[in-house]
């Protein structure tokens, strides 16, 4: 198999990489991060990079590239800690609208790709603990329109968004896979709380009480699986840029710093300890690229193949962030050091779309007629 990446492909990712080292510093991105965590700016200048038309197709006015493109952006976002929902608006809002009408999709893709609207996936539940099949949102039709109540948790730049799309249940019970509808919701209908996370980003609680909603698919769950496969590989893909970037800043403190008159870089026991650290981040790096090449498998496939690769990224990326954060000491945990805010960030991305545990349940009950020996 090739892994190498096209001419077009490093392109992209040297343009990205130019973009985050020449306008987005740690100061900049410490200073959003006091402020409250807002990123609508900052994602305006991914529009004038072209990134949210990333996933958009050619004929709705965006550039039609792939997983892999994605991935490489996704990475480079995650090197320089970017805290623009570039993942949530510009990959899993396309990868829903697709499950559109054309009309519907005609209105919508042309401002997602342009940047002009921010539409983000309003899924979680409370009791939902990460399945994407239990939706306790009802919808119901009223004329020609329908109605959601309900409530969404954690939505990713919540109070910045100018649309949602919503999981709600048309029938059936609270966790059947059949009877959930996509719907799209403008922010203008339904009022939001937001609220700064710990990764310096913001998220929002959506309140929708008899919200009057577009529909866009009656059938919703196989969009919403996709579109969370998609988020997954590309999150994993995130993940492995924070976690080379912190790699490379502790090893930087560890030439810099001395004990004993020495670096402690000359330490055997830091120095097998760093050893580990990456191997963990090239395990990771390994099965995020396995990840992204598995998103056009049919379903079952690629549902066991990015699970399979989360489950690495989780283990890595503890593995990772807790060691680079042990070898700094004190140091590692202060709110001015950037140290701390890339293993925030990893915190996060930990229990984004499911957490390890849950997604090694995903693993188990793909493999139950082979338990993995000749999968």
């Amino acid at each position: 198999m090739d892994f190498d990446f096209t001419e077009d492909q490093e392109s992209l990712r040297d343009a990205v990489r130019r973009w985050v080292d020449k306008g987005f510093g740690f100061e900049r991105r410490h200073s959003l991060a006091k402020a409250g965590g807002a990123t609508r700016a900052v994602y305006a200048e991914l529009v004038d990079l072209g990134l949210t038309g990333l996933a958009v197709p050619e004929a709705h006015g965006g550039l039609g590239f792939g997983a892999i493109e994605a991935m490489v952006v996704s990475e480079e976002l995650g090197r320089g800690l970017v805290n623009a929902p570039f993942v949530h608006g510009a990959l899993v809002a396309p990868a829903l609208l697709a499950a559109a009408p054309e009309a519907v999709q005609a209105q919508w893709l042309p401002k997602v790709a342009v940047g002009s609207a921010l539409v983000v996936l309003a899924h979680q539940e409370r009791t939902a603990r990460y399945r994407l099949n239990h939706v306790t949102t009802r919808a119901t039709a009223r004329g020609d329109g329908w109605t959601l109540s309900g409530h969404k948790s954690v939505v990713p730049a919540g109070d910045e968004a100018d649309a949602f799309v919503v999981p709600a249940r048309i029938a059936g019970a609270d966790d059947s896979r059949s009877g959930i509808g996509l719907f799209l919701v403008e922010r203008a209908a339904a009022p939001v709380k937001g609220y700064p996370t710990q990764d310096g980003a913001r998220a929002a609680e959506l309140v929708l009480d008899a919200t009057p909603a577009m529909l866009i698919s009656d059938d919703g769950i196989v969009a919403l699986e996709t579109a969370a496969d998609i988020a997954l590989a590309a999150q994993c893909a995130e993940a492995v840029g924070l976690m080379d970037r912190l790699v490379a800043i502790t090893v930087d403190y560890m030439n810099q710093r001395k004990q004993f008159g020495v670096t402690i870089a000359s330490f055997q026991a830091l120095r097998h300890r760093i050893a580990d650290v990456k191997m963990q981040l090239e395990l990771g790096r390994s099965m995020s690229y396995y990840a992204s090449l598995t998103l056009g498998r049919p379903p079952e496939q690629r549902r066991r193949a990015v699970s399979q690769a989360r489950v690495q990224l989780g283990q890595s990326m503890r593995f990772v962030g807790q060691q680079c954060i042990q070898i700094h000491g004190g140091i590692g945990v202060t709110d001015e050091y950037v140290a701390s805010h890339y293993f925030k960030r990893l915190t996060m991305l930990e229990m984004s779309f499911g957490d390890t545990l849950h997604h090694l349940g995903e693993v188990s009950a793909r493999m139950q007629d082979t338990a993995g020996v000749f999968a």
